[in-house]
């Protein structure tokens, strides 16, 4: 059963454009979209590494002896805060499914979300928790009382993370976003100019489709084409924007996206990449 499901994992990868990342979504900081398996400037972001392994809480559980020692991402809402440094993640959608550790070994404090059923992006190394170890390794300050049932137990020590949420929960309430270091996957609706493309929103009623640009590195995207974006939300601002970044707009385009776009939320992207986090 664990082989034929990391099998069957392991051929979707293979399809997935090389296996890479999305979410990327920015490595960096900290260097974290709607159900735990979805798929991540200012507050330094934070891509994912491409060379991690996209994938699901569930498979980190079943297939831990595989995953030992790889580089994963995941997206999943915290189930359980336990420390500073620590919290509890699951793919709770699965009857029974087991909790697996968090560890931010990032040297950066994470913020998590106070809404219950807002994912974060993670990225980290699969290993069998021991708490001597992390502490040996990382000097967390862990309180071994707090950590004895995941003892031997598969955890994820993350090298980032980020907030994940959608497109459309950005453009419905920007404010809880801006300044703040995200992950962000959906599908290119159109293409605005050689730095600046639509993220769809075909999830939350209501929701408007986000902006995203972004200067360097230029990735090369398709209308139609599943990608995640990693970066910081602004407003849009033009004459802040382009301050700030060369983002080499004609007059005419500089017209038509100020009309549209003027103090709605723009995500200025450090990272976008082709989306290969399970669905």
């Amino acid at each position: 059963m664990v082989n034929n499901r990391l099998n069957n994992y392991t051929q979707k990868l293979s399809n997935a454009k090389g296996g890479a990342i999305a979410l990327a979504l920015a490595a960096i900081l900290l260097p974290a979209c709607t159900t735990p398996q979805r798929e991540a400037t200012a507050p330094a972001p934070a891509p994912a590494a491409p060379s991690s392994i996209p994938t699901t809480t569930e498979n980190v559980v079943d297939n831990t002896a595989q995953l030992v020692g790889k580089t994963v991402t995941i997206r999943s809402e915290p189930v359980k805060k336990l420390g500073p440094s620590t919290f509890t993640v699951s793919d709770q959608e699965f009857f029974g499914s087991e909790s697996i550790l968090v560890v931010n070994a990032t040297g950066k404090p994470f913020v998590l979300p106070a809404e219950s059923d807002q994912e974060v992006q993670v990225t980290g190394t699969v290993r069998n928790f021991v708490l001597a170890d992390i502490e040996r390794e990382y000097k967390l300050g862990l309180e071994p009382n707090l950590y004895a049932e995941f003892e031997s137990k598969p955890a994820i020590v993350a090298q980032s993370m980020a907030l994940a949420p959608t497109p459309g929960e950005l453009t419905s309430d920007p404010q809880k976003y801006y300044g703040k270091t995200l992950a962000v996957s959906g599908e290119v609706e159109s293409l605005r100019s050689p730095n600046s493309f639509t993220l769809d929103e075909d999830k939350l009623i209501g929701g408007q489709d986000l902006l995203v640009i972004y200067t360097v590195p230029k990735p090369s995207v398709r209308e139609g084409e599943k990608v995640a974006v990693t970066g910081e939300l602004r407003s849009f601002v033009l004459a802040e924007l382009e301050r700030d970044y060369d983002l080499q707009w004609d007059l005419t385009l500089k017209q038509k996206l100020e009309a549209e776009y003027t103090n709605k939320p723009v995500l200025v992207a450090t990272g976008v990449y082709p989306s290969a986090i399970p669905q």
